[in-house]
């Protein structure tokens, strides 16, 4: 909580997940995979011109239509497959439209969406925090970036799942604290834990957290 306060104040709230919807929001957490998000916002207006930003719409859109259409956010022929796949998740689970709030349903809903074809752990997870506000906490490369650099795991090879559970296990249970940490951790990565750490202007770098200088 430590760290989550001091980058907090450092930086200020960010206002993740960008989206005008729930819809919007599972969309852009399939559209991201390996691309940036200026890319992401590219490929969503061209949903929205075509009045597609929908996942009924995209459920029965054409592959190649819908290919075409993504194409600004990169390996598109294989994002129009997954994000159809993720439609019809979604558009058969019409219960998810109100979704139980309780954990049992939510890692039920979980393993769920790890069957779905291109959903991995983290958009998985990314879906299940920011659209329908479970309070799980989403690791990627910069989350696992900042745990090795500072001790919290002896590899970046540590299982995603252990990460996962070391915040998790360590924090209140809160969607609130978990989307704000998640999307501080990702400016972090960005401004000074970069794969060349500037590690002198980092902001925990101003106060002792760990017992020892984070590895550079």
């Amino acid at each position: 909580m430590r760290v989550y306060t001091t980058l907090l104040d450092y930086f200020g709230a960010q206002g993740w997940w960008p989206g005008e919807s729930r819809e919007e929001i599972i969309i852009g957490a399939v559209l991201t995979q390996n691309t940036n998000w200026a890319n992401v916002e590219k490929a969503i207006d061209n949903l929205r011109a075509h009045r597609l930003l929908s996942l009924k719409k995209i459920a029965t859109i054409d592959e190649p239509t819908l290919a075409r259409l993504i194409r600004p956010a990169g390996y598109f022929n294989i994002k129009a497959r997954r994000l159809k796949a993720t439609a019809e998740f979604f558009v058969r689970n019409k219960n998810l439209k109100n979704p139980p709030r309780n954990h049992r349903f939510m890692l039920n809903l979980r393993d769920e969406l790890l069957q779905v074809y291109g959903i991995g752990k983290e958009t998985a997870d990314s879906i299940l925090l920011y659209a329908l506000m479970y309070p799980v906490f989403v690791v990627d490369a910069y989350t696992r970036r900042f745990c090795f650099r500072h001790r919290l795991i002896e590899s970046t090879r540590v299982d995603y799942e252990d990460i996962r559970l070391l915040f998790e296990d360590n924090l209140p249970r809160d969607v609130e604290l978990f989307n704000e940490f998640h999307a501080l951790l990702v400016r972090l990565g960005k401004t000074f834990c970069r794969p060349k750490a500037l590690c002198e202007e980092c902001p925990l770098n101003r106060r002792v957290f760990f017992l020892s200088k984070p590895i550079a």
